[in-house]
């Protein structure tokens, strides 16, 4: 019998501790390399390797006037602009940990952040510092001002006595909480996890990476250190390139696209609309499962691009990788496990079972992340101890196979988590929001399902789309249902909880009487 576990850790133990750096550590050795080439680019204006070591040290000057130190907290609310990827850097020299958090994300949830990280500073888009500070004490500042502060000035600042096991970021994600929950990001394992993801893409000097995911979301931020390892240039945009991103990916020169699932579409459309070549050789992809009409529609109007089918949590960065030159192989497969870390299918029980044989994934290795910020109960149900080897396994909570030469294939999730429009959303999330709407006395989120979208019941004395209307006030648009329904009865079990199989029932039972 053979058993799914692929196991790619034995012959890299010594380069999963040579890849166990600081994060600007990473930087300055790049820099050093290749100071006059280009490092990282806005709408505004570019940066070269050496402006932005620059740039990272003044910053790091900044926050240090600020009294931000080791171990401390920095929340930094902004759009796929140059300044982020300084503060990145500028937080690993002083030793703090950074905290991207979306633009989209609306105040419900910020204030929960910034209450749970308690960072040292919080710094924003210009115009909107008043806004935010009205929901913490701690000082918030506009990234203009910021600028304008630090700029001019001087400072080297040496490294502080920080390990590689301290944490460099903190990535809010959905989750089996209310609200999001922080994933502890060492040094170490985002070094280690970035050099294994790129010893597989293959990023070199000479590539233009165009990222148009957002840095908060732990895909897009990667695109930083993958682009620092290799000494590629970084391409930033945000949603108003997307009318035009075909003509941008032509005139940025760009040969690698980060894609989501919901890209796909619009790029393959604008593309047959202006099929003029670009210098693109390879899109990844991760956040969903890539559809095979999406991957089609890519080969066809990019045919020297190869798309990388990936797969990864944020708890983990990436766990598969599908090689670049097996892009048309072993179709539904999302690759191979990063070299140096392991992947094993178990059963209900804990038991491996034999390949092809369905069951929850689980990872060892290196680019295990460090469990969720001050969640303890939750963190040592996902990151359990293995009795046997005493290393950490996650529990990814998703459920696939492996076949006999090692490759995954995904299946999808068995709780309240899924996959919509390439980004990781919680029922549990929109409950609590929708519950935070006065007149909302109870709410159940029903996933996505192959024959409707994302659907929400409430009992409530308001319409649905007040109810609708008010949740997108809460949460970022890619979390607010397509449909409400407001019931006066809502179905309960026996211990109290929303009966979610009842409301699909009763769907089912619309659906027939309406014939």
């Amino acid at each position: 019998m053979t058993v799914t576990t692929v196991d790619t850790v034995s012959d890299h133990t010594d380069r999963a501790a040579a890849t166990r750096r600081l994060l600007h550590e990473l930087l300055d050795t790049t820099a050093a390399l290749r100071p006059q080439n280009i490092a990282v680019r806005d709408s505004r204006d570019a940066w070269t390797w050496e402006n932005l070591v620059q740039q990272s040290h003044t910053i790091a000057g900044w926050l240090r006037e600020q009294g931000v130190g080791p171990g401390d907290r920095i929340v930094v609310r902004l759009p796929n602009v140059r300044e982020m990827v300084a503060l990145l850097y500028a937080a690993s020299r002083v030793g703090a940990a950074l905290v991207p958090i979306s633009a989209e994300m609306k105040e419900f949830h910020l204030k929960a952040v910034i209450a749970n990280c308690e960072p040292r500073v919080v710094v924003v888009v210009d115009g909107l510092a008043e806004g935010v500070q009205a929901l913490t004490e701690v000082p918030v500042h506009e990234v203009g001002a910021v600028w304008a502060a630090a700029t001019g000035t001087e400072v080297r600042v040496t490294s502080e006595a920080t390990s590689v096991d301290s944490p460099a970021v903190l990535i809010y994600t959905s989750g089996s909480t209310a609200t999001p929950k922080g994933i502890v990001c060492p040094h170490a394992q985002m070094s280690f996890a970035a050099d294994a993801i790129n010893q597989v893409l293959g990023y070199r000097a000479d590539d233009v990476v165009f990222c148009r995911v957002p840095l908060s979301f732990d895909y897009g931020l990667f695109q930083v250190l993958l682009t620092c390892l290799s000494g590629a240039e970084l391409v930033l945009a945000d949603g108003e390139a997307d009318p035009k991103l075909h003509i941008l990916i032509r005139e940025t020169g760009a040969t690698i696209l980060p894609l989501v699932p919901s890209l796909g579409g619009p790029l393959i459309r604008l593309a047959e609309r202006d099929p003029r070549p670009t210098k693109l050789r390879m899109f990844t992809s991760t956040g969903a499962a890539l559809e095979q009409r999406i991957i089609d529609g890519l080969w066809r109007c990019f045919p020297d691009a190869r798309v990388v089918r990936m797969y990864g949590i944020s708890e983990c960065k990436r766990i598969t990788v599908m090689p670049p030159d097996e892009d048309r192989t072993r179709p539904g497969s999302s690759g191979r496990p990063l070299p140096g870390t392991q992947v094993t299918i178990l059963d209900e029980e804990g038991n491996e079972v034999p390949a092809g044989g369905s069951g929850e994934i689980t990872v060892t290795g290196p680019n295990v992340m460090a469990g969720y910020w001050r969640l303890p109960e939750i963190t040592a149900r996902t990151f359990r101890t293995d009795p046997e080897t005493g290393v950490t396994r996650l529990h990814t909570g998703d459920y696939g196979s492996l076949d006999a030469d090692g490759y995954l294939y995904f299946e999808g999730r068995r709780d309240d988590m899924f996959k919509r429009k390439g980004m990781r959303v919680s029922t549990i999330e929109i409950e609590a929001a929708a519950m935070d709407i006065p007149g909302v006395r109870n709410a159940a989120a029903l996933k996505p399902t192959a024959d409707r979208d994302l659907l929400l019941f409430v009992a409530a004395d308001l319409p649905p789309q007040t109810v609708l209307r008010e949740l997108a006030q809460r949460l970022e648009a890619v979390k607010v249902p397509s449909l409400c329904k407001v019931i006066d009865d809502f179905p309960l079990t026996a211990n109290g909880k929303n009966a979610k199989q009842q409301l699909e029932a009763l769907l089912v039972a619309e659906e027939l009487a309406a014939g």
